[in-house]
C-alpha cells in the first residue's frame, strides 16, 4: 500500500511518468523517483545521535521523589515498566523464599559507575542502607556474591516493585544524595547521563557513554529550573526549549495553542495530610474535615482533569473506589464539630498556582464547616495541620501501588491482600482513621518542540528522556 501510494505521488509531481512509450524506462525513472521519496522519510524516522535536549520546569531537576535527574542519573535493583509491572534494572533476576519474608537478587554482570568503579553487592548494600532509615520495607540487607539478599520479619510482597522507586536508587559508595540542588555533590550512578554541573539554574547532564544499556542518542540534557510555566511555553514557542510542563489546569489551553502534548492516564493523587496531634487528635475533627471539602470546585479549578476519587486508588485498578463516598456533607460536618470551635489550623500546600488556589478552596470549605484556616505558602510554616500535597500512583498493579501511596505518607506496614476485597478492607481501615483524605487523580503532561522524538513517559508520568532523539541532531 506504502509503494502504491508512493507512485501516485511520484506520477502527480512527473505526469510525464504516466504516459512513457517505454515500459522498462519509463519504470526504471518511476522507481529512482520511489526511492527518493521513501529514503528521506526513512531518514526522518531514524534515530539520531548527537545533540543538546533543553528541559525547562518549575521545581528542582534532584528531589528525593519524582526527581528527573535523578532517574537519568541512577538505576534501581528493579525498574518499573510502562505497563506497571516491575522489570529488571541493575538486577537480571530475583526470587522470594520462606513466604516473601526473603529476598534475593542476582546483579546485572559488568556494570560500572559512572567513575568506572564496578558495580558490586557491596556497593549496593551500601547504598540501600543509606536509603531510607529506619522506614526501609526490609529489616536487613546483605551482599552476598553477585546477589543482594533481603529479610524481614514480616512478608515483603511487593519489593520487587517498591526497589524501582526513587527512594532506592543505587549511588556510588552509599552516597545518598540529600533533594535539591544546592548538594549535587559526586551523584555518581550508572545511568545514561552522568552529573555535567549546575551553572546559572541549569543543570548539564551529559551522556554516559559506558552505560550497561548502551550510549544514550542524547549527548547533553540541559534542564533549567524554577522556571514558571507561562516561560516555559513562551520559550518552547520561541525555539529556545525543547521540552516543558503542562500542568493539570492547562491541558485544554495547552491543545488550543496545539502543543504537542504527552499526558499520562490519571497517575497523581491530590490528597489532603490531616494531623492526628493536638486539636486534630480529635478523630471526630478530622471525620468533620474529611466531609466539608467539596472535590467537585476543585476539580473544577483543575479544568474537570483526571477523576474526583475518595479512595486512595483509581477505581480502574480496583473497581471498588465508589464504595468511598466523595460527596460534601457541610451538615454532617458541623454535627461531627459538635459546637467546638477549634483553634486557628494551618493549612500549606505542595506545588504550583493551583494548588495554592485549590487550598484556598479548601479553606473556605472549611470556614462553612466552622473551622478556621489559614492557608500557608507553598512549603508552609514549620508546623502545618493540615498539607495539601500529591503523591504519585507508581504501578497500575493494586497491591504494590497502595503500599507504595502508604508508605508515601509514612505508613509503612506492608500490604498483604491481594485480592479486591482484602484490598479494600486495607483502604476501609485507614481511611477511617481521616489523616489522609482522597481528593482528586490527575494526569502528567509535557509539551514537546518539533525535533524531539521517540518521547513516551513512564508508568508514574515522568518523561523516558533515556530513549529520546532529536531530529535534526548530526
Amino acid at each position: 500500500m506504502r509503494w502504491t501510494v508512493l507512485r501516485q505521488v511520484a506520477i502527480s509531481k512527473y505526469p510525464t511518468l504516466a504516459t512513457k512509450t517505454t515500459p522498462w524506462r519509463g519504470w526504471g525513472t518511476l522507481c529512482l523517483v520511489l526511492l527518493s521519496l521513501a529514503l528521506p522519510a526513512a531518514a526522518r524516522t531514524r534515530p539520531h545521535y548527537g545533540g543538546t535536549l533543553r528541559v525547562e520546569i518549575e521545581g528542582d531537576a534532584l528531589p528525593q521523589h519524582g526527581g528527573l535527574a535523578r532517574r537519568l542519573m541512577l538505576d534501581g535493583l528493579t525498574r518499573m515498566g510502562t505497563d506497571g509491572t516491575a522489570r529488571p534494572g541493575l538486577a537480571v533476576r530475583w526470587a522470594s523464599e520462606n513466604d516473601d519474608h526473603r529476598w534475593q537478587f542476582w546483579l546485572r554482570p559488568g556494570v560500572h559507575f559512572q567513575d568506572g568503579t564496578a558495580l558490586t553487592s557491596s556497593t549496593v548494600e551500601a547504598a540501600l542502607i543509606g536509603s531510607c532509615g529506619a522506614s526501609c520495607p526490609w529489616t536487613a540487607v546483605r551482599g552476598v556474591g553477585s546477589t543482594v539478599v533481603f529479610t524481614a520479619d514480616s512478608p515483603m510482597p511487593n519489593l520487587p516493585a517498591l526497589l524501582a522507586g526513587d527512594d532506592f536508587l543505587i549511588a556510588h559508595a552509599g552516597f545518598i544524595p540529600s533533594s535539591g540542588l544546592s548538594v549535587l555533590g559526586p551523584f555518581i550512578g550508572t545511568g545514561a547521563f552522568q552529573n555535567g554541573g549546575l551553572s546559572n539554574g541549569i543543570l548539564t547532564l551529559a551522556a554516559n557513554d559506558s552505560c550497561w544499556e548502551g550510549r544514550p542518542f542524547l549527548d547533553k540534557i540541559e534542564i533549567q529550573v524554577h522556571k514558571s510555566i507561562r516561560d516555559q511555553w513562551l520559550d518552547l514557542s520561541a525555539g529556545r526549549a525543547d521540552l516543558v510542563e503542562v500542568p493539570a489546569d492547562q491541558l485544554r489551553r495547552a491543545h488550543e495553542q496545539r502543543l504537542t502534548v504527552v499526558a499520562s492516564p490519571p497517575v497523581a493523587l491530590l490528597a489532603l495530610a490531616v494531623a492526628d496531634s493536638g486539636v486534630l487528635g480529635n478523630p471526630n475533627l478530622r471525620a468533620a474535615i474529611a466531609l466539608a471539602v467539596d472535590r467537585g470546585a476543585l476539580s473544577n479549578i483543575f479544568q474537570k482533569q483526571g477523576a474526583i476519587t475518595a479512595s486512595l486508588l483509581p477505581d480502574p485498578l480496583t473497581g471498588y473506589s465508589f464504595l468511598f463516598s466523595a460527596e460534601r456533607d457541610a451538615n454532617k460536618a458541623r454535627e461531627l464539630r459538635g459546637g467546638m470551635t477549634p483553634p486557628a489550623l494551618t493549612l500549606s500546600t505542595e506545588g504550583d498556582a493551583a494548588m495554592q488556589l485549590a487550598g484556598q478552596r479548601i479553606a473556605l470549605d472549611l470556614h462553612d464547616a466552622g473551622f478556621n484556616v489559614q492557608v500557608a505558602g507553598t512549603g508552609g510554616s514549620q508546623h502545618t495541620d493540615l498539607v495539601l500535597l500529591r503523591l504519585t500512583l507508581a504501578s497500575n498493579q493494586s497491591q504494590p501501588a497502595l503500599e507504595s501511596i502508604l508508605r508515601g505518607v509514612g505508613v509503612a506496614t506492608p500490604v498483604l491482600e491481594k485480592t479486591p476485597a482484602g484490598l479494600y478492607r486495607v483502604e476501609h481501615e485507614f481511611l477511617g482513621t481521616h489523616t489522609l483524605i482522597p481528593l482528586l487523580y490527575l494526569p502528567r503532561a509535557y509539551a514537546a518542540g518539533g525535533r524531539v522524538r521517540d518521547l513516551r513517559l513512564s508508568a508514574d508520568g515522568m518523561p523516558l528522556l533515556a530513549g529520546v532523539s532529536l531530529e535534526d541532531a548530526q
